[in-house]
């Protein structure tokens, strides 16, 4: 009999999910909107997808006539099955921050259907905006 230890098996990382990026800074996330909870916003989004997608805080996405913004960028698989960023604008009350998490949650762009009530939130950036963000 054998005394040899078998290899432990390296984890193996599981698929990137979504990454969700959250517009903070010039507009959004500030006084400028009124009557928002800026930080239980992006605890809440930290919360409930730190298990399946990433969530990036940045400075300004340059779409301050729609703060506060955020931006569903597909993960891998996503990508593949033809899903596209999804920017979403005038996010200012729980109930919308709760529909993105429940949609990345379920999959996100290109996995999951963007759902209706979503739909009122999605906006269409410049190139010049997206370009800047990567999509």
């Amino acid at each position: 009999m054998s005394r040899r230890k078998t290899p432990a098996r390296a984890a193996v990382p599981a698929a990137p999910g979504c990454t969700v990026t959250v517009c903070r800074g010039c507009c959004c996330g500030t006084p400028k909107i009124p009557g928002v909870d800026h930080a239980a916003q992006l605890a809440t989004l930290k919360t409930a997808l730190g298990p399946v997608a990433q969530v990036r805080v940045v400075n300004c996405l340059d779409a301050c006539e729609h703060a506060n913004v955020v931006v569903v960028q597909p993960s891998s698989a996503g990508r593949e099955a033809g899903g596209r960023p999804v920017w979403l604008g005038l996010v200012n009350d729980p109930d919308a921050t709760a529909d993105i998490a429940a949609w990345v949650t379920g999959g996100g762009p290109g996995i999951a259907e963007v759902p209706p009530i979503l739909e009122l939130y999605a906006f269409a950036p410049s190139r010049r905006v997206r370009r800047a963000v990567g999509d």
